[in-house]
């Protein structure tokens, strides 16, 4: 988490705005690194799409976690910059070279800097095809989480109906949609929360264990629900307030997958002590899931085939004018929230 560069590959995914002799779109623009208010809502320009890129009209974009990562300076961006890595819209403009897409397609992203404007440049080839049934606010909610869900899934290990998953923050955006997949492949999900009324919420998605921990210990209350195996799997996606307890919690040859930091940046471990469980720990970031295109339309397309078939929802919590970007990141850095937040270019 030192560097966006090594994170999101820098050369490829940003496409910075700039000034000059361009369409004027409205978005907003960070200029130092700081709280909300550093969100300045803004006439911006932008470039006509050059090869390989298509010029996107933002109906809607998703807001997370890395947007206030990247806001307060976490993960280093050049300044000034539009935020936002997943929207949705239609492509108004391509440029040469492009094949995969064409002008008038719904389309949704996740892995292009800019989002948070009337208008983006991204990236043709990561683009994903958006279906009539799905709205642009739904579009703008599934690809970031729900890809993330697919791959922390899928590819650390494979989870069996035997298994016993703990999720971390499993009423937020991130968790509910874990929760469903888990449960969709029979496994016993412990959730954690930080409210009752969470807790309703998780236990709506399947969970089968809630627990508070801003008054319990989870670590006991893994170890009284699992006799004391504790859990084949723990994603977190909280970091230094959950990572520690995440290591008791595993089981004896269980796995532990680390993709977020709500709380903070985990604090370090010394390998060694892995050995006395046996115990794997993983660390995961989507964008080194998605290595081609065939890979970002595979995920893309088994999430909303799970949308489509209704056992995976989306919950949209709130849709916030694109100008009042501050409110939302407010809303989801208080942790209050307990589903996915969306900007609106036409609220």
């Amino acid at each position: 988490m030192h560097s966006f560069y090594y994170y999101f590959r820098w050369s490829s995914l940003l496409t910075q705005m700039v000034i000059m002799s361009a369409s004027k779109v409205k978005g907003i623009l960070v200029s130092e690194n700081g709280g909300p208010d550093v969100l300045k809502y803004r006439d911006l320009e932008i470039k006509a799409p050059g090869p390989g890129q298509a010029l996107v009209k933002i109906a809607a974009c998703g807001v997370n976690f890395i947007d206030i990562y990247q806001r307060i300076g976490r993960y280093a961006v050049p300044l000034p910059y539009t935020p936002g890595m997943e929207g949705a819209g239609v492509v108004d403009a391509i440029g040469d070279n492009v094949d995969c897409v064409k002008v008038g397609d719904r389309v949704a992203y996740s892995s292009t800097l800019g989002a948070y404007a009337e208008a983006s440049l991204v990236t043709a080839s990561e683009l994903i095809p958006l279906p009539d049934e799905l709205s642009f606010e739904q579009g703008a909610a599934f690809p970031l989480q729900g890809m993330t869900a697919h791959y922390l899934i899928n590819d650390f290990r494979k989870v069996k109906g035997s298994d016993t998953v703990l999720v971390h923050a499993a009423a937020g955006g991130m968790g509910q949609l874990l929760v469903q997949w888990l449960k969709h492949l029979k496994a016993t999900v412990i959730g954690t929360v930080s409210t009752s009324a969470k807790a309703d919420i998780a236990k709506a998605c399947g969970a089968d264990y809630v627990i508070d921990y801003s008054s319990s210990d989870f670590v006991e209350e893994v170890a009284k629900i699992t006799s004391g195996k504790g859990c084949e799997m723990v994603i977190d996606g909280v970091g230094k307030s959950t990572f520690a307890g995440s290591l008791e919690a595993v089981a004896s040859h269980g796995h532990v997958v680390l993709f977020g930091s709500a709380s903070g940046p985990a604090e370090p471990i010394a390998p060694n002590s892995l050995q006395k469980r046996s115990i794997t720990i993983s660390g995961g970031s989507l964008f080194n899931h998605l290595n081609d295109r065939d890979e970002l339309l595979m995920r893309a397309s088994d999430v909303l085939h799970a949308i489509k078939a209704g056992w995976l929802k989306l919950n949209i919590e709130e849709v916030i004018s694109l100008s009042e970007a501050s409110k939302a990141h407010e809303l989801l850095e208080s942790r209050k929230s307990t589903g996915k937040i969306v900007l609106s270019t036409t609220k």
